[in-house]
């Protein structure tokens, strides 16, 4: 039995060391095919920030000066533009659709929010709400507009509501599509979102970042996902690479306060067009009926197919909406 045991240990102990190099291997593949650097903003400019893109140095009331990367398009005669914020980890992208078809008669102007698209870093670090909403008042006197009709997606939503709250004087209507600001449990919360509450994964993900995370984390948010093209991945894969933008992003979600101005809504006189995705599962449809609730001039409008970015997942059908909107009573009395 002696014997016999002396035998087995070395073969015991060849195959561990043979598993720990397959391990070692495999991590090492795994690394090369997921090692994902930063990217410069100049790399991405020939791609994502062609004309009809500008970049602005925003000078802020504090001294510093915060790069931001906008697209203004349509009439410059229309003295009331429409303004349109993306949501969490999205770009001004998101809005093409809605900005060939709205442009041909109106002024719009989209920007990449600090923290995202090619806008890169916010210069101060803080990226809570309040914070959003102050540059979006500087920006907004730096281009000279003295009344919008401001819309959000998602966070952009969120910002929208609570600067029309702040600023009433500026904002002649609302568009809410799927907006943030509730405090609602999701449904589904895609899983690039929930790194910061892993600070390892956390630390990881400044190096590593795997494309088909970001491919499913874009289906999550879809209601069909089979209307997720490789060409839309690529858009949100690259753009989360901009240099600052992953770490960004974790201070964002981490910076969160939902719910905390909610007490804001029943003031916010705005005319509002609220647009939801039923299949949406991180801010649940149920959040269009107490934004309806709370606003007092408001409408709803929901499509029982589409996801959390309704506008970017059927830009045809959910303009309509805005189209009629803006010709209705409710901004025409």
């Amino acid at each position: 039995m002696r014997d016999h045991l002396l035998i087995d240990r070395p073969t015991v102990g060849a195959r561990l060391m043979k598993l720990l190099g397959f391990a070692v291997l495999a991590s090492a593949i795994l690394a090369m095919a997921f090692r994902a650097p930063d990217r410069s903003l100049e790399s991405l400019v020939a791609r994502w920030g062609a004309p009809p893109s500008d970049f602005i140095e925003l000078p802020l009331p504090d001294g510093r000066v915060q790069l931001v990367h906008l697209r203004d398009q349509g009439p410059k005669t229309d003295t009331v533009p429409l303004v349109l914020l993306h949501g969490t980890a999205a770009s001004l992208h998101t809005w093409e659709g809605w900005v060939k078809t709205l442009s041909a008669e109106r002024r719009v102007i989209t920007l990449d929010l600090p923290g995202f698209g090619l806008t890169g870093p916010a210069v101060t670090g803080d990226y809570s709400d309040e914070r959003y909403v102050e540059l979006l008042h500087t920006l907004l006197n730096h281009l000279a507009l003295r009344h919008v009709v401001l819309g959000g997606n998602s966070m952009g939503g969120g910002i929208a509501w609570q600067y029309a709250a702040r600023y009433p004087e500026a904002v002649r209507a609302l568009i809410l599509v799927d907006a943030a600001g509730l405090d609602l449990p999701s449904v589904s919360v895609p899983a690039g979102f929930q790194l910061p509450r892993w600070p390892l994964l956390h630390s990881l993900a400044g190096v590593f970042l795997p494309r088909p995370l970001v491919d499913r984390g874009v289906r999550e948010v879809y209601g069909d996902p089979a209307k997720v093209s490789a060409a839309l991945v690529d858009r949100y894969f690259e753009l989360t690479l901009r240099e600052g933008n992953r770490e960004a992003l974790a201070q964002r979600l981490s910076q969160r306060t939902p719910g905390r101005h909610v007490d804001w809504l029943p003031g916010i006189q705005a005319p509002t067009l609220i647009l939801w995705g039923d299949q949406d599962r991180l801010i649940p449809p149920a959040a269009a009926e107490i934004f309806h609730q709370q606003l007092p001039h408001s409408q709803v409008q929901r499509f029982p197919a589409l996801g959390h970015v309704p506008q970017e997942e059927d830009p045809v059908s959910t303009v309509a909406a805005v189209q009629a909107f803006l010709n209705s009573p409710l901004y025409n009395p």
